[in-house]
Formats: structure tokens, C-alpha cells, sequence
């Protein structure tokens, strides 16, 4: 594997000028690829979800040959699927004061000031195109009596700026881009190469040039080569195992992109979403979503007395304590997902949690089923209470839903510039898999409005840029970086199958799992942290030396895929204590519990942290080399965040 040996300087080639005109100026400097040249060149997307569907149909529109890869059967299984709630876009439909600067202020205070603002701008900007375009392609929004959009509110906002399509946004945005994808592929400019991982990148000469990737099938070995490579593979949430990810999501191809040299910035910033349907038993695999899109209508409350097992229907009015409507009238229980976390949280320690285990809150739809009727909320939420009332037996148009805060999505990613270019040039990296846009804390909603904008709108811009400035030899399988990135993996695989231990994939990952959610999770200290660090290297010891994967590596192994991804997991996972210890202040969802306002609030520490962490690999066993990328703050100027 390459390895970063010194401290790298960051260049995040920000625009200069005037923040408003900085997208439109940045684009018209780009150098173009002649539309008769487009043919000649050969793109990698790795990734079929939201970003990379919409990244490989916008490139193969344009005329460039793509490769697309997904581990899945197919594009419309990606995770992006599941997102349920909603998209943000700046329209102001409403007419209720939404602007693309408020979508741009929101972003950078909801991400508790620890985002570049000239990313966060340019994508408040391509907000509105993203609309326009899904309109376009048939995504069956919501629609006011009279035809228009309709939109709701979302955590860390004072407007309704999310349109949404029911409960199934992220199904019906990921539709959309699938038939412009499918498209290209009928038109040839498209291959599409399902049920196909990547396992390594293959550098030539500091540039990216290609992957290795393995058939999940058949276990056969495969190179591809390019120009560049595009990886839009989500986030790495199911380091905690159980997460509201898919299983199959993994951190396998950004982490094997930073083993060879890609920065990873902000590893510590995790989300953990507020609205989850509470863990039920040592048994489960993972964890289920329910929208904030509910956070509309539904109030969120505990009983006031410790230990009160009462039905919820026993406890009168005077006896509940709705904490956020509370704590934060202004926004009530819409504030951001970190604040909703670490409530909910504060309470169930107080001893004033529901349900059986005492982890969950209710959600209590009871007052918005009297003021606006049942149909209303069915129309709005109907599949989300089916799927609650599939899960747990109960009906939450009687008894209010019980909710606990779950790992959900991954602010940190791999460190990229205002052209999405991560660290090696020729690697892009887009949507959940890089750290760009949202700081400390996602907003609810803006990931699908991330996703669509790297692959729709900037993608096309700064790759052909890349192309038209760069000077690429032709490359061929038999190059000895190429033989060396395949011998590699060979040889990773070999490992892993000689082993012959005596404990399985998900015995260790779920151990894993619980060390990271209980010392690195909603809270953390640096005791904590540094005992976690110590404790995953000795989990990681013995999974090398105890693990059992049966069968080969010749055919379908689903033990094997597992395997290789939490070999990942646990370097990641260290990663991200070693962040969250080295950064000694708290921010969104980053909590250190020794710095807190009297108020229990998140304590930043501008003077000393504020700046994006881009964490460089240093070979097995080494002490991962911390480069820092200054964050400045001109337009919207960091305060104490408050939603009181």
C-alpha cells in the first residue's frame, strides 16, 4: 500500500471573489474536453447510488465511456433507497422568508462551523437545479391542492424548504437517476457492472488510473483502467454495526483509496439520528429509521417522575414533559439531530426512559390526529407507520410511536477540494464517501441534495477540467503498479482465508461495534477514547490470529466480503477515536463530555480547532500523520449555535 511519509499541503482552490458569483466563475476557468474528444476518454464510477447513478448518466450523457460498479444486483438496491423524509432545496414556494443564502446559513450553523463555506454555498445554489431536473425526469413529489410542490419543515430550520414524496423520497430521487443511468447504458455510453466490488485503487505515477475489483459470484479478480476514478460508495456508519445503514454498506473503497494515499478528513464526525426505533435484543443485525420528516407532527416527550412504567395513555398531560418543546421553544422538536440526540439521551439517563429497556422516548402523533385528522397524517406518513407497526406490533395511530437515537450517517470522509478531487489527482470522491459540505452535523434532508449535486451539477465540470489539464499516458494491465495493486489482493485474501480460527465475521464485528458506540458514540472523553483505542487493537490482534471464514475465495463467500470489510472497520475505527481524542473541544455531533456550556450545549474551541482534520495513512501500526486545512469564516461568522 502507499503511504503518506510527511504532512502533506492542503490546496482547497477555493474561488476568490464574491461568494455569490464563485460556482459560476470557478466554471467558466475550467478548461473544457472537446465534445469529439469526450469518446476518447474512459471514467470509473464506483457507486450507484444518488451520486455516483446521477455522476455516471450526466458523464455518459456528455459522451464519455463509464464503468459503473455496485456490489448490489442492481443500482435501484443502493442505500440511497432508504432515505424516507425529504430533500431541501432552496425555492421559497412557501413564501416564508427561504433564500439560498438562509439554505447556505443553515447549513453552516447546523454544522455547528466546521464546514468551508464555499462548498456549502455552491450547494445551496444547485438546490434549486436539482428540483427542476427530478421535476423533469417524473419524481412524483407531494403537490398542493392547486398542482405546486408541497414542502415540510426539517430539523435546524424556521421554513419549509423540503420537498419530499411521502416516506420514500431517497426511493423515488434514486428512480429518477436510475432510468437517466439505464438510459446511458442502452446508448452504450454506460457499462454497468453489477455484483462487483472494489478492493483497491491502482495508482500510476501519483495519479489514479484504475481499481481492482472482485465478482462477487464467481470470486474472479478483475483490472480496470482509466482516466480517472469517481468513488461514490456512501459513508462508514456500520463501523458501529448496528447503524440504520444497509448491511452491505462498508468503508472498503475509500479506506483502500486512503491506504494509498487519500486524506481522510474529520473521521470523528458521526451522526447519530434522534428518530430510530429502539434496540429490542442482542439479537439484531441493525437498526430501523423513521424519519424526521415526523419531527413535524409528532411531540416528543418522557413522563416527568424516574421510573414511571405507566402506559403512555395513564399518564395525563401535567405528568409529560415535552423536553425539547421545552428546552428550545423557538425551534421545538425540530432542532438539529445532534441537539435531539443527546436530549433524548440525558433523559433515558435520568432514568425517565420508555419501554422496556428504558432507552426510547415517545413520539406522539395524538394532538396532530385531532387538529388535522387521520387521512392527513396517512397521506403524509402512511408507509412509515405500516413499516413501525410491521416492526414492533404496535399501532402508532393509537399509542405513540417509541423512539431511541441510532448511528446514521457519516460527516467525515475522504478529503476533497472545491472540485471534489480527493488528494491523488485523478481520484474524485462524491456525496457521503467525502467529508465536504455539512461540518460537524448534517441537517436532515441535505444528503440527497449533496448526492444529486456532486454527481448532476459539479461532477461534469471538474472532472473535464481534470482530463483537459492533464497530461495521461496510456496505461496497460501489464504496468508493474498494476500487477502489484492485483498481487495485493491476492494476497489480502489469502489471509484472510488461512486464518482458520475459531470465531466468525460478526462475532468480532459486533464487538467492535459496541466498543465504538459506547466510547465513541453520542458522547465521548478522552479516557474513554484512549481506552477504546487500546481495546480495538487488541480485538484487531486477535482477529487476525482467531478468525474463521469458510469456504474459498473461488466463488460466491459471502463470509469472505464480511471479513475483508471489517478488517477495514476496525482501522477505521481507530481512526475516528484517535480523531475525536486529538480534537479537544465539542461540535455537533462530535461530543466531548469535558467540553459543555453550564447548559449541557456543545462547547467549541474556535481558536484552536477550527479547522478540517485531514488524516494521512503511515503503513501498518503507525501513527496516522494529522494535516489541518484552516477554516475561514467570512460570510456567516461562527457564534455559540442556539436554538432556544
Amino acid at each position: 500500500m502507499g503511504e503518506v511519509t510527511a504532512a502533506m499541503k492542503l490546496d482547497a482552490r477555493i474561488p476568490t471573489g464574491p461568494i455569490e458569483d464563485a460556482w459560476d466563475s470557478a466554471k467558466f476557468e475550467m478548461k473544457l474536453v472537446n465534445p469529439a474528444n469526450k469518446r476518447r476518454h474512459n471514467l470509473i464510477v464506483v457507486g450507484s447510488g444518488l451520486a455516483g447513478a446521477s455522476a455516471a448518466a450526466t458523464l455518459g450523457e456528455l459522451g464519455y465511456n463509464v464503468k459503473c460498479f455496485c456490489f448490489q444486483d442492481s443500482p435501484r438496491r443502493a442505500h440511497s433507497i432508504a432515505a424516507q423524509g425529504g430533500i431541501n432545496a432552496a425555492k421559497n414556494y412557501q413564501n416564508d422568508g427561504d433564500s439560498i443564502y438562509r439554505l447556505f446559513y443553515d447549513t453552516v450553523k447546523g454544522g455547528d462551523f466546521r464546514a468551508r463555506e464555499g462548498n456549502v454555498y455552491r450547494l445551496a445554489q444547485n438546490s434549486v437545479h436539482i428540483i427542476d431536473q427530478c421535476v423533469a425526469q417524473g419524481v412524483p413529489f407531494a403537490r398542493e391542492y392547486g398542482g405546486s410542490l408541497e414542502n415540510r419543515s426539517f430539523g435546524g430550520a424556521q421554513v419549509s424548504r423540503t420537498f419530499y414524496a411521502r416516506g420514500q423520497t431517497g426511493q423515488q430521487l434514486l428512480l429518477g437517476a436510475y432510468q437517466a443511468l439505464e438510459r446511458q447504458v442502452d446508448a452504450g455510453q454506460v457499462t454497468m457492472i453489477p455484483r462487483t466490488e472494489m478492493l483497491d485503487l491502482i495508482v500510476i505515477d501519483g495519479q489514479a488510473r484504475g481499481i481492482v475489483a472482485r465478482n462477487l459470484i464467481t470470486g474472479k479478480l478483475s483490472v480496470h483502467l482509466a482516466e480517472a476514478v469517481i468513488l461514490a460508495t456512501g459513508g462508514y456508519g456500520n463501523v458501529y454495526y448496528l447503524s440504520t445503514n444497509a448491511k452491505g454498506s462498508n468503508a472498503t473503497a475509500i479506506w483502500r483509496a486512503h491506504k494509498r494515499g487519500a486524506l481522510f478528513a474529520n473521521p470523528c464526525f458521526t451522526q447519530i439520528h434522534p428518530t430510530c426505533i429502539p434496540v429490542s435484543g442482542d439479537y439484531q443485525s441493525k437498526l430501523t429509521l423513521m424519519s424526521e420528516s415526523l419531527r413535524n407532527d409528532g411531540r416528543i416527550w418522557v413522563p416527568k417522575q424516574k421510573g414511571d412504567k405507566r402506559r403512555p395513555d395513564q399518564i395525563p398531560e401535567d405528568e409529560r414533559d415535552y423536553y425539547l418543546e421545552r428546552k428550545y421553544p423557538a425551534f421545538g422538536n425540530l432542532v438539529p439531530r445532534d441537539v435531539a440526540s443527546r436530549n433524548a439521551k440525558a433523559v433515558c439517563d435520568e432514568g425517565r426512559g420508555v419501554g422496556e429497556s428504558g432507552l426510547g422516548v415517545y413520539l406522539d402523533f395524538a394532538d396532530a390526529i385531532q387538529r388535522l385528522g387521520v387521512e392527513t397524517i396517512r397521506d403524509s406518513y402512511g408507509n412509515l407507520f405500516d413499516m413501525y407497526q410491521r416492526i414492533t406490533d404496535e399501532d402508532p395511530y393509537k399509542v405513540p410511536m417509541r423512539i431511541y437515537p441510532a448511528m446514521h450517517y457519516t460527516m467525515g470522509g475522504l478529503w476533497v477540494d472545491y472540485q471534489l478531487q480527493s488528494t491523488i489527482p485523478g481520484l474524485f470522491v462524491l456525496g457521503e464517501a467525502n467529508f465536504s459540505d455539512h461540518g460537524a452535523n448534517r441537517l436532515g434532508a441535505s444528503a440527497l441534495m449533496q448526492g444529486l449535486s456532486d454527481g448532476y451539477f459539479i461532477t461534469p465540470y471538474t472532472v473535464g477540467n481534470y482530463l483537459a489539464s492533464s497530461k495521461l499516458k496510456d496505461v496497460k494491465a501489464s504496468d508493474p503498479a498494476v500487477q502489484a495493486a492485483l498481487a495485493a489482493t491476492e494476497q489480502g485474501i489469502a489471509k484472510l482465508l488461512s486464518i482458520k480460527g475459531k470465531r466468525t465475521v460478526d462475532s468480532f464485528h459486533r464487538e467492535l461495534g459496541k466498543i465504538m458506540w459506547d466510547d465513541c458514540g453520542m458522547s465521548r472523553n478522552a479516557a474513554g477514547l484512549r481506552d477504546a483505542i487500546g481495546r480495538i487493537r487488541a480485538l484487531r490482534e486477535e482477529f487476525w490470529q482467531n478468525l474463521n471464514v469458510p469456504g474459498s475465495g473461488d466463488d460466491l463467500n459471502q463470509s469472505l466480503e464480511k471479513a475483508g470489510r471489517v478488517a477495514d472497520f476496525f482501522e477505521l475505527g481507530e481512526l475516528i477515536c484517535i480523531d475525536a481524542l486529538e480534537r479537544n473541544e465539542s461540535c455537533g455531533g462530535h461530543f466531548r463530555e469535558e467540553y459543555q456550556t453550564p447548559e449541557g450545549e456543545a462547547q467549541r474551541d474556535d481558536e484552536h480547532y477550527s479547522y478540517v482534520a485531514a488524516w494521512g495513512y503511515t503503513g501498518p501500526g503507525n501513527k496516522p500523520e494529522l494535516t489541518k486545512e484552516p477554516l475561514e469564516f467570512v460570510y456567516v461568522h461562527p457564534s455559540q449555535r442556539s436554538y432556544k
